[in-house]
């Protein structure tokens, strides 16, 4: 449908109210969302609660960050006719916090605008209306400790909780929405029964029924929600650290296999908003960072190459997350076996993704786009693509020196203007990105995890 029709057409969008029902078990919030002449929308999102946690509902933070994961719900609901007027009446926005959402918003969104051809003016696109009271609660006197590790199911996570796992006492992994892939791999790493907190989010059916009938529909920022969903749980569980697994070139969306409209919510200046966020508007107690900052992918997938026990657990393919299996076909898929080449062997790779991936010559063209070959520009200036050319060079090293003859995409790269360019090189384990805001007892970890790797 045309977005100027529908925003015509509807010209308005209410976040009426959130609720927090609280009973001995769960935390429930319940969320009012309206577009104006089209329908009412009542997502939900659930969190199971300590058993000694009491009153968890009744305290103003966590109450403020239930409505600021209704900020980020909304956004899904909002999309379907892009209202002009967003009106929020069950909290209090200041001109600082419109703003925050605002700039949120329209980066979160950018491969929705995209998809639906929509030229978005980042003032114009939606107006704010704060039209609600202040949210009350009681003050949380609580002390915050240890760390909340939420879980993908991807190799990141599993270095994250093996450089954390001295810690594990005081830990608690976190999945939304008993992901099986990501269950089981907290289950591996020895997060269960209390340790793990599966939380359940819904979507309004109605939602769903109006993309089939052809309203807009496109990607929203996940990982941003994700962030609050976070925070609450810490909140709930009284956590001090939100241990993100992002590292330093967290940036290119087709490499990763999801959105762009991820990618504002997966940067290091996320993090910054989000924190700022945090300590001004909801709680100072928590704070929320990427362990996995300081570090390239090459460097995370050397780590995770001598995770052994995790290898035939892990998955991060979304086309096969459902069936805990890798597809075999995708970017995704590609990108993973291309990093893990430099470091195992072609028997490592195919008994992890079940098929000879460097060996299927219909995957030329991904290869092309991953390394940068169609693009040089790209290629000098994409650091996930300077990572995958590397991996592919310590690979195609590897095999000369062993005397294997390459896969057949190996065979290609070294054929390509690219192989000169990066022949002889190899991982940095020096290399560290000062753009993290990861604690200083953290950051002794992760070093001295690089000089083991050394």
């Amino acid at each position: 449908m045309d977005y100027n029709e529908l925003r015509s057409r509807y010209p308005a969008f209410y976040y009426h109210e959130f609720s927090v029902i609280e009973t001995e078990d769960e935390l429930q919030i319940l969320f009012d969302f309206e577009i104006e002449g089209l329908s009412h929308f009542n997502p939900d999102f659930i969190i199971p609660k300590p058993a000694s946690a009491e009153n968890i509902g009744d305290l103003r933070s966590v109450r403020e960050c239930a409505f600021s994961l209704g900020m980020m719900e909304l956004i899904s609901y909002w999309k379907i006719t892009c209202a002009p007027e967003v009106y929020i009446e069950c909290g209090c926005l200041d001109d600082s916090q419109v703003r925050w959402w605002k700039k949120l918003y329209f980066n979160g969104l950018e491969d929705f605008f995209r998809l639906n051809m929509i030229n978005a003016d980042p003032d114009e696109f939606m107006q704010i209306r704060s039209v609600g009271n202040e949210i009350d609660g009681l003050k949380d006197t609580r002390t915050y400790h240890g760390n909340l590790i939420p879980v993908a199911g991807g190799k990141d996570s599993f270095v994250t909780l093996d450089i954390l796992k001295d810690m594990k006492d005081d830990s608690t992994a976190f999945v939304i929405n008993h992901v099986r892939s990501a269950v089981r791999s907290a289950e591996a790493a020895g997060y269960r029964g209390k340790d793990l907190i599966i939380a359940e989010r819904s979507l309004d059916s109605r939602m769903l029924e109006f993309n089939k009938q052809g309203y807009l529909n496109g990607h929203t920022p996940y990982s941003a929600l994700t962030a609050f969903a976070a925070a609450l749980a810490g909140m709930v569980y009284a956590r001090k650290y939100i241990c993100l697994s992002n590292e330093a070139s967290e940036t290119d969306s087709e490499v990763r296999g999801s959105s762009v409209a991820q990618q504002y919510s997966r940067t290091f200046t996320f993090e910054q908003d989000f924190n700022y966020y945090m300590e001004h508007y909801v709680s100072s107690k928590v704070h929320y960072f990427s362990l996995l900052r300081p570090l390239s992918e090459l460097q995370i997938t050397g780590i995770f190459s001598k995770l052994k026990p995790y290898h035939s657990v892990f998955c991060s393919c979304n086309a096969g997350q459902k069936m805990e299996k890798w597809c075999g076909h995708c970017a995704r898929c590609l990108f993973v076996c291309c990093m893990l080449s430099a470091y195992l062997t072609d028997d490592e790779l195919t008994a992890i993704f079940g098929t000879d991936i460097l060996n299927d010559t219909s995957m030329t063209g991904l290869f092309d786009r991953l390394a940068g070959l169609n693009d040089r520009k790209t290629s000098e200036n994409s650091g996930l693509s300077d990572e995958v050319n590397t991996a592919a060079a310590m690979s195609v090293e590897n095999h000369l020196k062993a005397g294997r003859e390459l896969p057949k995409l190996y065979q290609h790269f070294v054929q390509s203007p690219l192989y000169p360019l990066y022949r002889g090189r190899s991982v940095n384990w020096d290399r560290w990105n000062n753009e993290n805001i990861v604690p200083e007892e953290y950051q002794k970890l992760i070093r001295a995890r690089l000089e083991e790797m050394k």
